[in-house]
């Protein structure tokens, strides 16, 4: 069996593709658990985030598991075979393992570095891992991605210099807010401006404090349960001194949209939230203000693109913020990362290898037990007759027993040296010759590990970060 990855993403589909492809909840699970039954399926779990869905497998056959889990895509989001085709990559075995560790690392996103993306790893995999479809294969893996990516922000500079799409988005808006030129590396790109959030959850926690770290003098936060928009309008203070954290009733949106000078919306709703009309009613308001600015983060998204046509009205979406570069990131630090994923993808090729030799390790020392006993229990027949002490036939099968174990012991531990390289299944193989292992048995040892209770179970604490795990875009 190998590393499968199927997916689509920012690099290879349209802003509307991926909206259309995008799962999460209940809906989410449902696939995991389809995808887990595919027959030639050993183990899954799925990364889906606003610019990516990704289905990572542990396939018993290739053409097989790609077959099932487009046809699976296709059916999740509505999209035709034909159509979805396009967007989508393949990804196997080796090119499979570098692509998530390129991923949790931050190389493989909108912005370069952003901060998001290895908490939503965590999450891909903590939910695959409830719903009982991750296995040994995938969680190693999975700790190995995770890994990587704490070191990639440990060890380099693209964390520091790599921005979420929240601050991306924001000095895009910025701009259109005030047209004149920012002074470097300005942190108040929003100053004085009142900023509506709309949506409460993780995204818009970024947001309520990025923009009041950026001047705002003032934010608003509606969403649909009240209770959730006070929490955050509560927080606003603690992330800068003199702005002013607000609530408005979300069915009074059109009112709270009339006084922002920048509208942030990212409710991660079904459909669209702020509409071409009512952003139409909402200019005959606003006649004396500022150009009206949205920034829509949500996918799907959250505003009408006809909007973006009035005059007055600017939308920053998914595509401009794409196709503004992002952060500039240093080509020292993405080398100095890339560098930390050919170590751990190295270090996982040699743990990978290694592990595969076990099962043959284990079934030579059950043969080697076996023989020993029955020639112990035959040699206990024997002596008896000589009333032999039960004494010193336990004694004599200790003996037996330590032979064999440090004749095993040299050879079981350097096969699972040799093994860790290049071409060590070579020497697994070899052992099954030599000590005539009945291959049915390897397997049952191999069956025995996947089935045990404990072979998905991994820490994910291990290799937490010091941000939260963030839900939102990556």
């Amino acid at each position: 069996m190998s590393v499968l990855v199927v997916g689509l993403s920012h690099k290879s589909a349209p802003v509307s593709t991926l909206e259309r492809a995008s799962v999460s909840g209940d809906t989410l699970g449902k696939l995991l658990e389809d995808v887990a039954q595919l027959p030639d399926i050993a183990e899954t779990f799925v990364i889906s985030t606003c610019n990516r869905v990704e289905v990572y497998v542990e396939a018993v056959r290739f053409h097989g598991a790609v077959t099932g889990i487009a046809d699976l895509l296709s059916r999740y989001s509505g999209i035709p075979d034909a159509e979805l085709t396009s967007s989508l990559y393949v990804h196997y075995e080796d090119r499979a393992v570098q692509h998530l560790l390129a991923v949790a690392s931050g190389l493989d996103s909108m912005v370069i570095g952003e901060d998001q993306i290895l908490g939503q790893v965590r999450s891909a995999l903590n939910l695959a891992r409830e719903h009982r479809t991750l296995g040994r294969a995938l969680s190693d893996l999975g700790r190995t991605a995770l890994r990587a990516g704490k070191r990639a922000r440990a060890q380099t500079g693209i964390d520091r210099l790599g921005l979420s799409l929240v601050s991306v988005g924001l000095q895009l808006a910025a701009a259109r807010i005030n047209p004149e030129p920012l002074a470097p590396n300005e942190p108040a790109i929003l100053a004085g401006a009142s900023v509506l959030v709309v949506g409460a959850g993780a995204m818009s926690g970024l947001a309520v404090a990025t923009a009041a770290r950026s001047g705002a003098a003032r934010v608003v936060v509606a969403n649909r349960t009240r209770k959730n928009a006070e929490r955050l309008a509560a927080a606003v203070s603690g992330h800068a001194s003199g702005v002013t954290g607000e609530v408005a009733d979300f069915a009074d949106l059109p009112r709270a949209i009339t006084e922002a000078d920048l509208v942030i919306s990212c409710t991660g709703a079904g459909g669209v939230v702020i509409t071409d009309t009512m952003v139409r009613s909402v200019l005959k308001e606003r006649a004396a203000r500022k150009p009206l600015v949205l920034l829509d983060l949500a996918m799907p998204r959250d505003v009408d693109p006809a909007a973006g046509l009035l005059p007055g009205v600017h939308v920053v979406g998914m595509d401009e913020i794409s196709g503004s570069g992002g952060a500039a990131v240093g080509e020292a630090e993405v080398a100095a990362v890339r560098a930390i994923v050919e170590e751990e993808f190295a270090a996982h090729g040699s743990a990978v290898r290694a592990a595969s030799v076990t099962p043959t390790v284990v079934a030579l020392r059950a043969k080697a037990a076996t023989v020993v006993e029955a020639e112990l229990a035959r040699l206990a027949g024997r002596l008896s007759e000589d009333t032999l002490s039960g004494h010193a036939l336990d004694e004599i099968a200790r003996t037996v027993h330590r032979v064999v174990d440090k004749l095993l012991h040299a050879p079981t531990v350097r096969v699972k040296e040799l093994a860790s390289s290049p071409g060590g299944e070579e020497y697994a193989s070899a052992l099954r010759v030599l000590f005539d292992l009945d291959q049915r048995t390897v397997e049952a040892v191999t069956r025995a590990e996947v089935d045990s209770p404990n072979a998905s179970e991994y820490s994910t604490s291990e290799y937490s970060t010091s941000e939260p795990e963030q839900e939102g875009c990556q």
